[in-house]
């Protein structure tokens, strides 16, 4: 398989199958990636997950994988190291990946006590540029993009696949369509450069479970409970009992790693 995405490092597309949707519960049971390289090839790693835990039976009969099929595979803290590996210097691609298997990797890394850091990556989701465009599902924006049937949806590799795939016509397909701003001015917001992609998928989440947001200031505030929408660094100060009940809450290890960062820098100003 080859691509025709311009870029200046690997972009990493990967599928993560799994227990179940909360990240700091759940666990991977199949992670697939399609390393798109600088030259046009395309170098694909998957591979089946143990997950320590019983997969539930409404997770299986969505993606097929069950507990007698997992039962032989190693842990993910035995292949943290070569997956990270494997994505070392790779910007990172998927389908709702922003939202869910970002999230989910980087917590299962944390896990293993592998340090993956995604502050110098750039993060692409081809689902919301699909949903900006063509409000659907991957089964149906392959269908529109590669006019093809999906077959094996919900399986990490055929999934992972159609992503590169999508994200790869939908670069050709938009590329030359403008859209207008709020000023009327014309642009082109689709482009064959991953920073522009990256900059269409961000958000203002600070934190992958978006319990932290930047606000419309540019300053980090919280997105839930008492202190909602208050400045974090604020909060930190005038109640700091509140940073311990995070850290022995049931967050995931993302968001407290997140909150202890903006806590230092607290100290150091």
């Amino acid at each position: 398989m080859e691509h025709q995405l311009k870029l200046t490092k690997p972009l990493a597309f990967f599928d993560l199958e799994t227990t179940g949707i909360q990240v700091q519960k759940d666990r991977i049971v199949e992670i697939s990636i399609a390393k798109a390289n600088i030259d046009g090839t395309v170098d694909i790693k998957t591979r089946r997950v143990n997950p320590g835990i019983p997969i539930p039976l409404e997770a299986s009969l969505v993606h097929g994988i069950y507990d007698e099929d997992v039962k032989d595979e190693p842990n993910f803290k035995q292949i943290a190291k070569s997956m990270a590996s494997f994505l070392e210097g790779c910007d990172l691609a998927g389908f709702n990946s922003n939202r869910f298997d970002v999230p989910m990797l980087v917590e299962e890394f944390l896990r293993s006590d592998v340090d993956f850091d995604t502050k110098n990556r750039r993060l692409v989701d081809a689902q919301r540029i699909f949903h900006m465009m063509e409000p659907r599902n991957l089964t149906a924006a392959y269908k529109f993009y590669c006019q093809k049937d999906l077959i094996g949806a919900h399986g990490a590799e055929a999934d992972v696949l159609a992503t590169l795939e999508v994200l790869n016509a939908q670069v050709k397909h938009y590329e030359k369509t403008a859209m207008k701003d709020a000023e009327g001015n014309e642009y082109f917001p689709i482009q064959n450069d991953v920073a522009v992609l990256h900059q269409l998928s961000a958000s203002n989440s600070i934190d992958f479970a978006n319990r932290m947001v930047y606000n419309k200031d540019q300053v980090a505030v919280f997105n839930f409970g008492k202190h909602i929408g208050k400045p974090i660094a604020e909060v930190l100060k005038s109640d700091p009992s509140y940073y311990d009940w995070m850290m022995k809450g049931d967050f995931p290890m993302d968001t407290k790693r997140k909150l202890t960062e903006i806590k230092l820098k607290g100290f150091q100003r």
